[in-house]
């Protein structure tokens, strides 16, 4: 993997850009299609400071459309979660030699080992590590076929088509994501993932018809923690109710545990929201959460 070597804030955000060329040389191994790694839509600023080591070739990046505190981090191509490591990183295999790593995230949601689908979220940006908050970047080749990535292998990052050599006295492009923007999972402008909190750990299973059902697609995949979570669609079912308070709605999402053998992603029931109300399925913005597709389902 590859570690910082020095940790700073960056200089303050200036006006926007080229920054970048189109890159021209043949990459050593066929090159992921690396997306800017947020949400379709968002604007980024891509950053640099001396020290950085390499300037060139290590970015950070602030959010110019919206907050970064928070913010949702995206995997850049598809992939598979080689490691976790401090401050608040991870690193992705994309094969061929390629990975990306990303740092400063007070929260992350993905595991070692679980593959992921371009765009797919990784965790949340906080203050890890870093006064300043932002998310640090690199792309990285495999020289030594040793598969990983190291800190003496990081290239040139190119983003969306667009090679980048940033300078620390250079001026710094802003740019908009294209990730998972045809429609993979959110389509009709709706997004592809929905904040929402918990108040309690929520047991997931593989289907939205398993209240007092024992077959065997009803054994219980893991649990989905208390706290905020991101949601993918949801799906009407059996109701859970306890009190005066139930909901028929249950929510496909990621699991924070899952038992051996189970499915990572799974359904959880939406009465953990009780922010909204009764038969509510409504992100912390209030939007309500889209039905799944067919083609999405527990795996």
């Amino acid at each position: 993997m590859a570690i910082l070597t020095t940790l700073a804030a960056t200089a303050p955000a200036t006006s926007a850009a080229p920054g970048a060329t189109r890159s021209t040389a043949p990459a050593p191994a066929a090159r992921p299609d690396f997306r800017l790694p947020f949400a379709c839509g968002e604007t980024w600023q891509l950053q640099t400071y001396r020290g950085h080591a390499p300037d060139d070739k290590k970015l950070d990046m602030y959010r110019v459309d919206g907050t970064t505190l928070g913010a949702p981090v995206a995997a850049s191509a598809a992939g598979t979660v080689t490691e976790l490591f401090e401050p608040g990183g991870l690193e992705i295999n994309h094969g061929n030699g390629w990975f990306t790593v990303y740092l400063h995230m007070d929260r992350i949601d993905v595991r070692r080992g679980q593959q992921v689908a371009s765009g797919a979220t990784l965790g949340r940006l906080g203050l890890v590590g870093t006064t300043s908050a932002h998310l640090h970047y690199e792309q990285l080749y495999d020289t030594n076929g040793d598969n990983d990535g190291e800190n003496n292998e990081i290239v040139h990052p190119v983003i969306q088509g667009t090679e980048y050599r940033l300078s620390p006295d250079g001026t710094f492009p802003q740019v908009t994501s294209t990730n998972a923007c045809g429609g993979g999972g959110g389509g009709g402008g709706q997004p592809a993932r929905y904040w929402v909190d918990t108040f309690a750990d929520a047991t997931g299973y593989a289907a939205v018809d398993c209240v007092g059902d024992s077959r065997p697609e009803c054994v219980p995949q893991g649990k989905l923690y208390k706290g905020t979570n991101y949601v993918l669609c949801k799906r009407p079912g059996d109701k859970v109710e306890v009190g005066s308070s139930f909901n028929h709605y249950w929510l496909l999402t990621d699991l924070d545990e899952v038992v051996p053998g189970g499915k990572a992603r799974a359904y959880v029931s939406a009465y953990y929201l009780q922010r909204w109300g009764n038969d509510e399925a409504k992100d912390n913005d209030g939007v309500v959460i889209r039905t799944c597709e067919p083609h999405e389902v527990p795996r």
